[in-house]
């Protein structure tokens, strides 16, 4: 006999109820069960994900407190001339702070050729009518050009300043109204580092500083064109470079002469210590400290409110504690400071670091003993270097924090098995009962039919009368 496949239609009775009610009272603890177990997890992985940002961020500037070269930068403070910006300087960290006056007397150059009077009516007179090679130097550089035959003055400039071999000679143009002239503009700078052109084709001479045969070509340098050195003066003694770059003349710093001192004019230049820089991190420090130590309580704390991710979580106990315990070791090698409390930092009673003038502050620390507050910081038993390692142990590949991530997400695996083996066992529980209930329904169907097959032949039999209500 085929399944019935909407329970009831035989028998009447509301079978499709029975089944939906049956299947749901079995699904909907498991379910519920379910849901409880992956929002607990979320919001621990919420947690810890929150718990690993707070400790990267705080890495991030142990990582440059645990640096000893960022207590070593130094800061160039310029107080330039009425006249103008004459010098810009970039101190390393080698230099020993100090004040300069600094003076330029002259700016390095490179030298200008010109070709001779009335050598080319315009620009497109012809350079050379069979061709030939020019050769460019200036100091240790050098390339050669191939002249086409024919080439005009125009294609002479242009090919000179398209040749990929160029070191750094500019050709251009100059119309007087009556002629044209070739100007050659070389970039290497310093004295007796002149532009030389010379030719292998005698119809090159006019465009070349050098005849073919010898003795002055066509292009000349002008006085006050030639390359020149950079001078300048540092406290009164002349320094003297081929380019207007100074490195080291000052040691450990770099000068740049921008433009030539008006009437003895100088630049005061002042060397200092960064402690700017330095003060900066140790602000992002403690706010880094601080925004951890809150996210630890947030995610650890007390709250009927709402769900708490890690509350009593004994890897954030752990954290807490070694905190605290870094943060109060005891410095050696760093002076007359102990521990880092002993810098203008200490920790209130909910365990938040805060600057503090109590026994010292910062900014005293640094004017009497600034070398030691970096050796407090990025020494071998510096603050920052120890948690800098404690931080990596929670947070770096294979870190506590990273495995317990991994894990978590695991169980999130198994959980959406879990529920999909559910849900198979669920479907396949309405297909027991479906089976179960449409027997009984096509049982009752029959039963139904029997008794009113009966009572048709009953009520057919000689004096057998129906029972009627009384009137």
């Amino acid at each position: 006999m085929p399944l019935i496949t909407s329970a009831g239609v035989g028998s009447g009775l509301d079978l499709e109820s029975i089944i939906s009610a049956s299947v749901e009272a079995e699904n909907a603890p498991k379910m519920l069960s379910f849901i409880k177990r992956e929002e607990r997890l979320q919001v621990e992985l919420s947690s810890i994900g929150a718990v690993k940002s707070a400790l990267s961020q705080l890495k991030d500037i142990m990582e440059k407190l645990s640096d000893p070269e960022n207590f070593n930068n130094r800061v160039a403070n310029i107080t330039q001339p009425a006249s103008g910006d004459i010098i810009s300087v970039s101190p390393s960290s080698d230099i020993t702070p100090g004040d300069f006056d600094v003076e330029v007397m002259q700016l390095a150059q490179g030298s200008r050729a010109m070709s001779a009077a009335g050598a080319f009516a315009d620009s497109t007179a012809v350079v050379s009518a069979s061709g030939g090679t020019l050769s460019f130097a200036a100091g240790a550089n050098s390339f050669d050009l191939t002249v086409d035959a024919g080439a005009t003055l125009s294609d002479l400039r242009d090919a000179i300043n398209n040749s990929a071999d160029n070191f750094g000679v500019t050709a251009n143009i100059i119309n007087t109204g009556t002629e044209s002239k070739l100007v050659l503009t070389s970039n290497e700078t310093g004295s007796g580092n002149d532009l030389v052109i010379t030719n292998d084709n005698a119809e090159l001479d006019a465009v070349s500083t050098v005849a073919n045969a010898g003795g002055a070509g066509g292009m000349s340098i002008a006085a006050g064109d030639e390359a020149k050195d950079a001078i300048i003066e540092v406290d009164g003694i002349e320094i003297v470079n081929d380019s207007n770059v100074f490195i080291d003349a000052v040691q450990g710093m770099t000068i740049t002469a921008k433009q030539v001192s008006e009437a003895g004019e100088t630049a005061q230049l002042n060397i200092a210590v960064d402690r700017k820089s330095v003060t900066e991190l140790i602000d992002k420090f403690v706010e880094s400290y601080n925004n951890l130590v809150g996210t630890i309580a947030y995610h650890t704390s007390y709250d009927d409110q709402r769900t708490v991710g890690l509350r009593g979580d004994g890897t954030m106990r752990t954290l807490s504690d070694q905190l605290i315990s870094t943060l109060s070791s005891t410095l050696t090698d760093a002076g007359p400071f102990t521990s880092i409390f002993d810098i203008g930092l200490t920790v209130d009673n909910k365990g938040y670091l805060e600057k503090s003038s109590l026994v010292r502050s910062l900014d005293e620390a640094m004017d009497s003993n600034y070398d030691d507050i970096g050796k407090a910081f990025a020494g071998t038993d510096g603050v920052a270097t120890k948690l800098d390692e404690l931080l990596g142990v929670f947070v770096d590949s294979g870190g506590i924090l990273k495995d317990r991530e991994e894990d978590i997400n695991n169980q999130l695996d198994d959980l959406e098995d879990d529920v999909a083996n559910h849900e198979y066992r669920m479907q396949e529980l309405e297909v027991r009962l479906r089976k179960q209930y449409s027997g009984l329904d096509v049982l009752l169907a029959q039963m139904q039919s029997t008794q009113q097959y009966l009572s048709a032949q009953l009520a057919s039999l000689p004096g057998f009368k129906t029972s009627k209500s009384s009137s």
